[in-house]
């Protein structure tokens, strides 16, 4: 107890005897200083008292499905520094091998009684529900799995398929395949749906491959729609679309000479691969503030509203795009 005492005290920056006071329930502690007191027991993992269990901390889980794709620490930076400004902590909650579940996390957070929580990724229907019931204020960024129980920002995967099918289209590209995650990743279905649109319209027969987000998974599936004769490929992400270009080189082909990638959300560095990807950039800032804007409402009391935010990508043209291979060597033999 008193070792307990001594870091909340120095984690607030009080006394010990004020910690004893919140913690006891006894009068003479401002607002501001009992709700300190309280997000420090939570940031350090102790228990409230069980007469404060009831209090919800000023604590938002933030979960993420990993950290290997660059763009999830950019938005976790984004959403950590607009709660911060709020006066919410951030909690930062990411699988990893070894590590929790995302469905641990949720049970933490909950345990926790955490002001609500910022979901990238997927959720079970077990933890969808318990979420829904507990009415924990909740928004999701391009989820995972389609759900109609709480607000949603997400990127537009019909307009990122869209301009990226266009751009290579008017560099000659007539087969062009799709490489995107896994068959139940919601935005890879969206993205799968407005590609076979696309083909269906231009009269050619669509070539789909589905991988783990991972540059390996990347340079496997890309491997086979290289060798099934695509010469351009849209990727679902930008660490896909770096396995991609891999898997062009490990067949003896060039980027962009004989096949040209594109990827999707602009993670940071892709101007600085070899070659610079073409890539869909990802409005992070934006859908960020507008993830913590929903958050804000529903922690204020407000009932949520079970919409989905499209926000449209934006094509960013650099060197891992160029001529069809036919087209190139019909221009050089004119």
């Amino acid at each position: 107890m008193t070792r307990r005492l001594a870091e909340v005290a120095r984690k607030v920056g009080v006394s010990e005897a004020t910690v004893s006071r919140v913690l006891n329930g006894k009068s003479g502690v401002s607002d501001s200083t009992r709700q300190a007191v309280l997000t420090a027991l939570d940031v350090l993992g102790y228990e409230r008292p069980t007469q404060l269990r009831g209090v919800r901390a000023r604590l938002v889980g933030l979960v993420l499905p990993e950290l290997q794709n660059p763009i999830f620490p950019a938005l976790a930076e984004v959403v950590g520094g607009a709660l911060v400004q709020l006066g919410f902590t951030p909690v930062l909650c990411t699988r990893s091998a070894g590590g929790l579940s995302e469905a641990e996390y949720v049970t933490m957070l909950l345990d926790q009684q955490v002001s609500g929580v910022v979901f990238c990724g997927g959720l079970s229907e077990e933890e969808y529900r318990q979420l829904l019931d507990r009415g924990v204020p909740v928004v999701l960024v391009n989820a995972a799995v389609d759900y109609t129980g709480f607000p949603q920002v997400s990127t537009s995967d019909a307009s990122a398929v869209q301009q990226a099918w266009a751009h290579l289209r008017s560099l000659g590209h007539q087969d062009v395949g799709l490489l995107v995650g896994p068959a139940e990743h919601a935005p890879s279905l969206h993205k799968a749906e407005a590609y076979r649109k696309l083909s269906q319209q231009a009269g050619v027969r669509p070539r789909i491959g589905h991988a783990l987000f991972s540059f390996e998974g990347g340079t496997a599936v890309a491997a086979e729609l290289v060798e099934a004769g695509c010469t351009a490929l849209i990727c679902g992400s930008d660490v896909l679309a770096l396995g991609a270009v891999r898997a062009v080189r490990r067949a003896g082909l060039s980027v962009p000479e004989d096949v040209s990638v594109v990827g999707f959300d602009d993670s940071v560095f892709m101007n600085y691969t070899d070659p610079p990807l073409t890539t869909l950039r990802q409005p992070i800032e934006a859908m960020a503030r507008a993830a913590v804007s929903l958050l804000l409402n529903q922690i204020s009391g407000n009932a949520p509203t079970p919409k989905e935010l499209l926000h449209e990508p934006e094509l960013v043209v650099r060197r891992s795009t160029g001529q069809a291979p036919m087209l190139r060597a019909a221009v050089q033999a004119e």
